[in-house]
């Protein structure tokens, strides 16, 4: 084991959510803790569910009515990232942190403007991928502001974690130094998703995570309905944290671990149609860990996903393949 250090794993984002960012989060955190490192957990003042035992959250202070929960642009997000800046310098000098880890761009920017260094840059993403899908009506601006950032601040790190290599590469195109980037794909607790298979009384498909545009769930109904020509009574099940109706899919309220390993419990398959390339899926994480048959597409297929072996990939946004690799993974 390395010697002992103190880390404040900063997340400018609400903690704890069911979602692949605060999972990534969350693990990290406990990661440490393993190693045997003293770690704090700094974060927004608000998440869902309960807290884990034996992990020290510092929260930021609340502003009234922010709730979301979802990625991207808010109006809470400017004044949510300062009180966090002042939180998270708070718990430097309260408990002698010896280095910050800081997870997706929020977060560095956050631990940049509180001035400790050391600072791992947990990379989610690249922004000039992930920023577009945001802004409908301006990609172009937003893939142009986006690739700015990923051209500014993440070099500013004195040591980046990607989860794969494509996006590694990236960076080091846009101008990271390449002996500060090391590959580390994201890992969960398995534990709770072995559960006994459920057997269902329709053929169905499970859609797991947050109802965001970059998770391309639109292309996904356009699958379900090619599927159903072959299998008119095939189900698509939307596991998610987030509380609304989608037409054409049965909604299933998910607000915490449990909650979404009973869901993936059932003999289903898991349709992940995310063509989005830099950030991971934890989604397949889950899907793998509760034994699923999972379908996505190649952009977001990163190790450990191998087509043939516990996946189908298929070509980004293409309804048939998708819909075919479904049919015959239900009908097998």
């Amino acid at each position: 084991m390395s010697e002992s250090r103190r880390i404040a794993v900063v997340g400018a984002c609400p903690y704890p959510v069911p979602q692949g960012s605060q999972v990534y989060l969350h693990e990290t955190a406990r990661a440490y803790q393993r190693d045997g490192h003293d770690v704090r957990l700094v974060t927004y003042g608000y998440g869902i569910g309960e807290e884990a035992p034996g992990l020290p959250v510092h929260r930021c202070p609340d502003l009234p009515l922010a709730r979301r929960t979802q990625a991207g642009p808010s109006w809470a997000k400017p004044l949510l990232d300062a009180l966090l800046v002042r939180t998270l310098r708070q718990v430097v000098q309260e408990h002698a942190i010896d280095e910050v880890d800081a997870h997706n761009y929020e977060g560095l920017l956050v631990a940049l403007a509180a001035g400790k260094r050391p600072i791992t840059y947990h990379a989610h993403n690249a922004m000039s991928d992930e920023l577009p899908y945001y802004f409908g009506g301006m990609k172009w601006a937003a893939r142009m502001a986006g690739a700015w950032l990923d051209r500014t601040f993440p070099k500013r790190a004195d040591r980046i974690v990607v989860p794969h290599t494509r996006l590694k590469e990236y960076l080091i195109e846009c101008g990271c130094d390449p002996t500060r980037i090391e590959v580390f794909p994201p890992i969960i607790d398995p534990i709770p998703f072995q559960l006994p298979k459920r057997p269902t009384a329709r053929p169905t498909v499970i859609y797991a995570g947050n109802l965001d545009r970059y998770q391309n769930l639109d292309f996904l109904m356009e699958v379900m309905k090619k599927v159903r020509e072959t299998l008119p009574d095939a189900e698509l099940i939307i596991a998610t944290a987030e509380q609304r109706d989608v037409p054409g899919a049965t909604v299933i309220h998910t607000p915490d671990v449990e909650s979404l390993a009973h869901v993936l419990a059932q003999k289903a398959i898991f349709a992940c149609p995310r063509v989005s390339w830099s950030g991971f899926p934890i989604k397949h994480l889950n899907a793998l860990a509760s034994h699923l048959p999972i379908v996505c597409c190649q952009s977001a297929a990163h190790a450990p996903i191998q087509d043939g072996v516990n996946a189908q990939v298929v070509a980004d946004n293409n309804v048939e393949a998708f819909a075919e690799a479904v049919v015959e993974s239900l009908n097998t």
